[in-house]
């Protein structure tokens, strides 16, 4: 069960410090609460207060080609949406959850869904038909081919 303390408490605004703590005291308080009841771990892709989830990437310039890799852990290759159109590649995806517990007399069922979409501007000289993509143990690795031919389109354009 939930004990409750009746100790004074004082607010972060009633010290005079910004409400940035006040919400990171609240999010404390609601850390302690969670501890309370055995409750599996909460949805990656949805935290309180708003925040969402974005996944880390790495972009790394391997001569012939460019090596995109993102951390999505808990998706299937299902889940996992990849767009490249007007120089922009986009990764999205949606995760859910669910969980039920039955013991004495109880029984509590959570779901939670999220979902994310994360989009990034790729250099000029990529070759939208030399893209692939390969998901294994929660990191995509998309290999993006350079365009040889790329070098030709750009032209230096004289100040008059």
């Amino acid at each position: 069960m939930n004990e409750q303390t009746t100790l004074p408490v004082q607010s972060a605004r009633e010290h005079g410090l910004p409400a940035v703590f006040g919400r990171l005291r609240d999010e404390i308080d609601q850390l302690f609460d969670d501890f309370s009841f055995s409750r599996p771990v909460r949805n990656i892709f949805h935290l309180s207060n708003g925040f969402a989830f974005s996944p880390a990437v790495e972009l790394k310039d391997r001569k012939d080609h460019y090596e995109l890799t993102a951390e999505l852990p808990g998706l299937e290759e299902k889940d996992i949406d990849i767009e490249f159109g007007d120089g922009v590649l986009s990764i999205s995806g949606e995760k859910r959850g669910e969980s039920e517990e039955k013991s004495d007399g109880f029984m509590m069922c959570e779901r939670s869904y999220g979902s994310f979409r994360r989009s990034m501007t790729l250099p000029a000289d990529v070759d939208p038909d030399g893209i692939e993509a390969k998901y294994r143990n929660g990191v995509l690795q998309i290999d993006i081919k350079k365009d040889k031919q790329a070098v030709n389109r750009v032209r230096k354009i004289a100040v008059g």
